[in-house]
């Protein structure tokens, strides 16, 4: 391999970055950074690179290069390393542990107008080369059944560097420190009487990319991920059983996210709850006002608001994982969607979020923007090939591969519900509710496959009765459908009680990749929605 300097001097001029890279001083990310995601004016060597980043340069370079020379009108390059570690406990020991680490390279490109795209484990010049010339081949072999050519959505030159802020890189804190997490988290569980079993567990995930594109963009990014968490089962004496999960939501971010949650003295209060659910009286059936926790909540906007407000989803082009969207273009700007105190927003810039970003797969710079604004559906999740499907000048910057070998496609963001403008709070929604149930964790659900009628349980459910919390209930679900569960809405507590949950594991797309993405809001009621007993499939 050539000298490094030369190397990032020969890529920075070939790709038009040079001049403004050298106009900007290096800068080194902290590892103790601010609550504010940072965005350095340069590369930086301090991030954690896999290897020599003068020398994945030239790596893109080779690929830029090859690309050009077979015809490609443009081609961008991400090189990839992912490191994920998982650690799980079950009653007193440990029941899993698994620490691994993929390293690669994927190429994309467009000649004649239609796609190409390659992959490689193999991260050198020679390889980055081959793998942009194969990415043209496969382009040019799916001319044939090409529509209308690509076009992307215009996107300025960037050069930058993002990073998780972190106070401690959970990958450096010793096993056994978090095997001890775990098993005090099943210890103190099972102190309580009456609980049976406690699994925990540990995820932790680490996505470095380097991206460069043939316009001149080089972004480099460093995300880290963390979900930890554990459930407890009661059994009783006839031998009935009811499980509890912790509220924990996965989060981007160090071990202090961890440290914060105080996982060990929670554990007994989740127990409890387990139990108490083992004599909880049966749920009802009928309209009744529902006051949902945000612990709940979240994942009824993932399915009714985060995926059918995908735009593949809208136009009939993405249908694997419950299928396409009742949202079509035609509703856009025009569809009631919910009342007027709803207003639902997509960001990749939320602190914390686990789709929160400098930078897409496209290289398009992140930012927030309304899906639903005061009840009326406004807006799609795009790409900078999507934006111009629906007339838009500019990319929401929703690319994402969940892989070096997988293809960048539209993925959902970070999708929140405002606060409610006037102070309301959770004990207001109680008080002021005369016959309800109030849900508080996710469940099981289901959902028709345009994201249209759907049906869904909780963790604990409670009566609620002139004002007061009466009784625990058990085996309760509720249905409707999108537009009528949020027209519904009449009660939305303000930015005290917002709270973020998501998931590591949301799947989409033939072959299947899997995008973590969080969702916020705050406690919120729905006025006489029909509830269901669902015996013991809760």
């Amino acid at each position: 391999m050539s000298s490094p300097s030369l190397s990032r001097r020969r890529f920075l001029a070939s790709t038009g970055a040079a001049a403004g890279l050298a106009a900007v001083p290096g800068r080194v990310l902290a590892a103790a950074a601010a609550p504010a995601p940072p965005k350095a004016g340069a590369l930086s060597r301090e991030m954690v690179a896999p290897a020599d980043l003068d020398g994945l340069l030239l790596v893109a370079q080779a690929a830029l290069d090859a690309a050009k020379a077979a015809g490609a009108s443009f081609a961008d390059v991400r090189v990839v390393r992912t490191r994920a570690q998982q650690l799980s406990a079950r009653e007193d020991h440990i029941s899993g542990l698994s620490d691994s680490e993929s390293f690669g390279l994927g190429v994309r490109v467009i000649v004649d107008g239609t796609w190409g795209f390659a992959a490689s484990y193999e991260v050198s010049p020679a390889a980055a080369a081959r793998v942009a010339a194969q990415a043209a081949v496969v382009a040019k072999a799916d001319r044939v059944a090409r529509g209308k050519p690509i076009e992307l959505a215009p996107e300025p030159v960037h050069r930058d560097a993002w990073r998780t802020p972190l106070v401690r890189d959970p990958f450096l804190i010793p096993l056994e420190q978090k095997s001890d997490l775990l098993l005090s988290i099943n210890r103190a569980a099972l102190a309580v009487k009456g609980a049976k079993y406690c699994s925990s567990y540990l995820h932790f995930v680490n996505e470095w990319k380097l991206y460069a594109s043939s316009e001149g963009s080089v972004i480099e990014q460093d995300i880290t991920r963390c979900w930890p968490g554990f459930e407890v089962t009661a059994v009783s004496d006839s031998g009935d059983f009811e499980s509890r999960e912790h509220d924990a939501a996965p989060r981007q971010g160090g071990w202090e996210y961890v440290e914060g949650l105080k996982l060990v003295a929670d554990a007994p209060r989740t127990a409890a709850d387990a139990v108490e659910k083992l004599g909880a009286a049966e749920g009802p059936v009928g309209k009744k006002d529902l006051i949902l926790h945000p612990t709940h909540l979240w994942l009824t906007i993932h399915e009714s608001i985060g995926h059918p407000s995908e735009l593949d989803r809208a136009l009939g082009y993405e249908a694997n994982f419950a299928g396409t969207s009742f949202l079509t273009t035609d509703k856009l700007g025009k569809l009631k969607f919910g009342h007027d105190s709803v207003t639902v927003y997509a960001d990749r810039t939320t602190p914390g979020g686990l789709a929160t970003c400098g930078y897409d797969d496209d290289g398009v710079a992140t930012g927030r923007w309304d899906l639903v604004k005061k009840g009326v559906f406004v807006g799609y999740q795009t790409t900078r090939e999507q934006a111009g499907w629906i007339g838009e000048k500019a990319s929401r910057a929703c690319a994402y591969g969940d892989s070096w070998s997988s293809v960048p496609f539209q993925r959902m963001p970070n999708v929140s519900l405002l606060p409610g403008e006037k102070k309301l709070t959770l004990d207001d929604l109680i008080s002021s509710t005369d016959d309800g149930i109030y849900i508080v964790g996710n469940g099981s659900w289901s959902i028709d496959h345009q994201r249209y009628n759907f049906q869904f349980g909780g963790q604990m459910y409670y009566e609620v009765k002139k004002g007061k919390i009466t009784r625990p209930l058990r085996h309760v679900a509720y249905q409707s459908n999108t537009p009528e569960f949020w027209s519904a809405c009449d009660g939305i507590c303000d930015e005290r009680s917002w709270w973020m949950g998501g998931t590591y594991y949301d799947g989409k797309g033939e072959p299947g990749q899997v995008n973590a993405v969080s969702h916020g809001c705050p406690p919120t009621r729905f006025r006489k929605v029909n509830v269901l007993n669902v015996g013991g499939a809760s």
